[in-house]
Parts: C-alpha cells; sequence; structure tokens
C-alpha cells in the first residue's frame, strides 16, 4: 500500500484511466540509485487499485512481481497524466506467503526463547516460521536421496537424480532443489525449463546458487561412485 501525490489537478475518472494502463506487463528503468544495473525491464504488476482519495493525496494498493520499483510506477503514472506526481508513503503488507498479520514482536521471540531454554519449544515454533514454508512458492526440482549430499556440497543438479519438477519451472529462474520429504537443499537456477529436465537423461539441468542444507545430513553417496 502506498500514498501517491499528484502534483497537479485530474479527475477520479483520468486518474482510474491512467493507473488502468500499469495494470499488466510495464517497463521499468531502475533508479540512479539502485542495488542494480540501469536496464530497461519487464515488470508485472499483478493488481492496482485505489482505495481512498482525499484531493491530490491517493491511497493505492499494488501487487507486483519483485523488483518492481513503486516510486518509478508513480512517477510515471504521473507523466501519464502530464502533472507529474511522487509516492510520499510506502508500507510493505506481504511477501510472497509472509503477510503483515502473520508479525510477531521482538518481545515475542524474546519470550519464546526463553520458554526453549525452559524445555518448552512450542512458543519458539510458533513464531519462527519453517525456511520450507517461507519458500512455498518458488518452483521446485525434487531429487532423489543419492544426490542430496553432492548437491548440499556445491554441486549442480543431474538429470539423473530428479524425481520431479513443479510445472511452472523456467530456465534461467530461480527454483528450490528439495528432497524427496520437501526439505530444501539449495536455491538453483535452471539450465531449462521443466518439461526439457523431465525429458533430460543425463547432463546438468540446474546450477546451484546458495546451499541451504547442511552438507552432511546426507550420506555423501558420489563416494561410493554413484554421484547424481
Amino acid at each position: 500500500m502506498g500514498v501517491l501525490y499528484l502534483h497537479g489537478d485530474v479527475s477520479d475518472e483520468e486518474l482510474e484511466d491512467a493507473i488502468g494502463k500499469f495494470r499488466g506487463p510495464i517497463y521499468q528503468r531502475p533508479p540512479v540509485k539502485a542495488a542494480v544495473a540501469r536496464e530497461l525491464r519487464v515488470r508485472r504488476v499483478c493488481e492496482f487499485e485505489i482505495l481512498e482519495r482525499e484531493g491530490r493525496f491517493v491511497l493505492v494498493r499494488t501487487v507486483v512481481e519483485a523488483g518492481t520499483y513503486i516510486r518509478r510506477l508513480f512517477y510515471d503514472i504521473g507523466e501519464v497524466l502530464g502533472v507529474g506526481a511522487s509516492m510520499r508513503e510506502l508500507r510493505r503488507i506481504r511477501s510472497g506467503p509472509l503477510h503483515e498479520r502473520d508479525s510477531v514482536t521482538l518481545q515475542d521471540i524474546e519470550r519464546a526463547v526463553a520458554s526453549w531454554a525452559d524445555g518448552d519449544e512450542g512458543p519458539l515454533r510458533r513464531v519462527i516460521v519453517p525456511v520450507e514454508e517461507v519458500l512455498s512458492h518458488v518452483p521446485r526440482i525434487v531429487v532423489k536421496d543419492s544426490a542430496v549430499s553432492a548437491i548440499a556440497h556445491g554441486d549442480a543438479v543431474k538429470a539423473p537424480g530428479v524425481v520431479a519438477v513443479s510445472e511452472g519451472l523456467r530456465k534461467g529462474k530461480d527454483a528450490l532443489a528439495v528432497t524427496l520429504k520437501g526439505e530444501i537443499i539449495a536455491v538453483v537456477r535452471p539450465t531449462m525449463d521443466a518439461e526439457h529436465i523431465l525429458e533430460a537423461k543425463r547432463g546438468v539441468v540446474a546450477e546451484p546458487e546458495r546451499v541451504i542444507m547442511e552438507r552432511d545430513l546426507y550420506p555423501p553417496m558420489w563416494k561410493k561412485g554413484k554421484s547424481l
């Protein structure tokens, strides 16, 4: 949610029409002070609605693809309207499956840790979300137990070790390598789309980006010449 400030007067109809132009895929160039290269790129605005308006101040709600710059989005709306616009406030209420209503305070965590130290781990389990739940929206590559240790040591995901693949997985887009139990092994970058991974008989299907699992949780099968 954010507050869009209009630098000039426009009607509700003009504003709604301008916002409608920014639903769906849009072009954006990151601002000068950004952590990424200033290259033109496409980002998707899934939802964009006006919640309330008071003069030139407009409260809006957006659901956007990761990497979308809301400040730039508001600026571009002002350009389309011909009066200029800027962002006055911004509040993130959801990120992936995590919602603001599920937030906990530092005091909650402090009390949970104290309970854990006294032998009661229930409160700690309620305030700390497993990484598998946090990344539940990310496409997955399920691998055999015999391939887990190699991937946990930084090896690539190879075709013979793959059991299943999420339907929406795409080449070059971050995915997760997971065990048969659903445990996350690593964040990986697929080298091919889902359908091609399932058809592959050999070779690398995903390169490692970041290992999550402890290295020695599963036995190292490659020592027996069975690295997958």
